[in-house]
């Protein structure tokens, strides 16, 4: 965020960018939920005039969209990418799967479950996470095809691999990695049919860290 500059009756005048509203706004739909997300609110916490916002955007309406946006670029395109990334087996994609998951600044869990949240009260926020469901599940689908498995069989699977992480998230059991990571051959084996590597283990190991 720009310095602050002196301001008139004492008040502090920021410089405040469209990033600075977004950011702000992601940080209150998460903590607080979308019914949050109000102008006169955000301003409060910046500490700055609601001009300012009418400068970046129309209207809430505008910055709301902005933020399903923000979401569907993060949150699906890593998932996306991910599956149509290069790997050996089908286990390595797998772990791409997982990396995109789980690694520092990919996939941000909290900003989804706060989208599935809004989807309970908006019918168009629902629709458009259905789509994004849909489309991850797509790219799930296609990955496991590409290692031989049939088209039903690659549908499943692709279920349960999603289904799955969205479900341990959802739990919030306080797992500790460790014991996580004991069960890291056990969770490939049983998500792809078939045995990981050693190397396939250890880098599902390493992406907690981004490695």
């Amino acid at each position: 965020m720009a310095e602050k500059n002196s301001g008139t009756g004492g008040r502090n005048v920021r410089r405040i960018t469209k990033d600075d509203w977004i950011r702000i706004a992601l940080d209150t739909l998460i903590s607080e939920g979308e019914e949050n997300v109000k102008v006169l609110l955000l301003s409060a916490k910046m500490d700055t005039s609601r001009s300012s916002f009418y400068w970046h955007f129309d209207s809430r309406a505008d910055l709301l969209d902005e933020l399903l946006e923000h979401w569907r670029s993060t949150n699906t395109r890593v998932i996306v990418d991910a599956a149509a990334a290069p790997a050996d087996t089908i286990n390595a994609a797998i772990v791409n799967f997982f990396a995109s998951w789980i690694s520092k600044g990919s996939f941000d869990t909290r900003l989804d479950f706060a989208v599935r949240d809004w989807a309970r009260r908006s019918g168009s926020v629902r629709a458009l996470l259905d789509r994004s469901d849909n489309q991850r599940l797509a790219a799930l689908t296609a990955m496991f095809a590409r290692y031989g498995y049939a088209q039903g069989e690659s549908e499943v699977r692709a279920r349960i691999l999603y289904f799955t992480q969205i479900g341990y998230d959802a739990l919030d059991q306080k797992e500790d990695w460790d014991t996580r990571i004991s069960r890291a051959w056990h969770y490939l084996f049983c998500l792809s049919g078939q045995e990981p590597s050693d190397a396939d283990v250890s880098r599902l190991n390493a992406v907690r860290d981004g490695a």
